[in-house]
């Protein structure tokens, strides 16, 4: 996979828009992760990840943007019934359309059928991304690092997001219990999904310490994580941010660097205590694996 620029990779994500409305209009299913990846040119590893940079939404929410801007589109035809409306449209009843609209926009299929202007708005607003990069801000501080392959005690949970630092303590209580803490390097995480998207209790994580050359017992294993080029850039503040910083790096830094992702997960290494040190001043590099 080539690296492209700003332009390329706006252009290449807008493919992948296309192709998702076309479906919607034809009220087929979805084309599935590896065709949408490929129409795009980037890995389906980190295609979601891309994609949610650049647009400011999940490929989820952009379906189902598109599937109510569809259904708003027919019910400007005063010659369908809404049930009719609503099954064209890909809901399962006009009951599950009507929710859906009162969700997204805080009215019903009747008050918007019943005014033209409204109903032409926000069809208007439902072809619009939700939110789109800002890439006004101040150039990144992105460095590329390179890592030596190196060995973590690892702890994978679910839906212990907000719990993470009793996670750590775990961790941290056996090596110092085992009479390894001599050589514990590093406190590391890696995101199995974007929290901001995910409901709290599906929310993977993998917790991490920085210990080589030793097998814990179960549930905590031994992970070799990969060594390799990375991109770094230095967050600073609450762990909450780090989804936004990220998104930041791939959607600013990484078109026009000339650079290209590898498919090896996205590493967060915490710099400091949260014990010890206030939420805005905590340290954490993200490392984004290169090519």
């Amino acid at each position: 996979m080539k690296p492209g620029s700003q332009h390329d990779y706006q252009q290449r994500i807008a493919r992948v828009l296309t192709r998702v409305e076309q479906a919607v209009d034809a009220g087929e299913e979805l084309p599935d992760l590896a065709k949408l990846a490929a129409l795009s040119h980037f890995s389906p590893y980190h295609f979601h990840r891309i994609y949610r940079a650049l647009t400011g939404e999940t490929l989820g929410r952009s379906l189902g943007r598109l599937r109510l801007a569809r259904a708003l589109h027919l019910l400007a035809d005063e010659g369908r019934s809404i049930t009719e409306v609503a099954l064209a449209a890909g809901y399962g009843s006009s009951q599950g359309f009507a929710r859906v609209l009162r969700d997204a926009l805080d009215t019903t299929p009747s008050a918007l059928r019943e005014d033209g202007k409204a109903l032409a708005a926000a069809r208007t607003r439902l072809l619009q991304p939700a939110a789109i990069a800002d890439h006004s801000e101040a150039p990144l501080q992105v460095s590329v690092v390179s890592l030596e392959p190196f060995e973590v005690i690892a702890l994978r949970t679910v839906g212990q997001y907000d719990d993470l630092d009793q996670v750590y303590t775990r961790l941290f209580d056996w090596v110092a219990q085992a009479g390894f803490l001599d050589r514990l390097d590093g406190l590391f995480g890696i995101a199995g999904n974007d929290l901001r998207d995910t409901p709290p209790a599906e929310v993977v994580f993998t917790s991490a310490l920085g210990v080589p050359g030793v097998v814990p017992p179960a549930p905590m294993q031994q992970l070799k994580l990969e060594g390799g080029r990375y991109a770094s850039l230095r967050h600073i503040g609450s762990f909450l941010g780090l989804e936004d910083s990220t998104d930041r790096l791939l959607a600013q830094w990484l078109p026009d660097s000339g650079e290209a992702l590898r498919d090896a997960p996205i590493l967060y290494a915490y710099l400091d205590d949260p014990e010890h040190v206030p939420e805005p001043l905590l340290r954490t590099d993200i490392l984004v694996p290169l090519a």
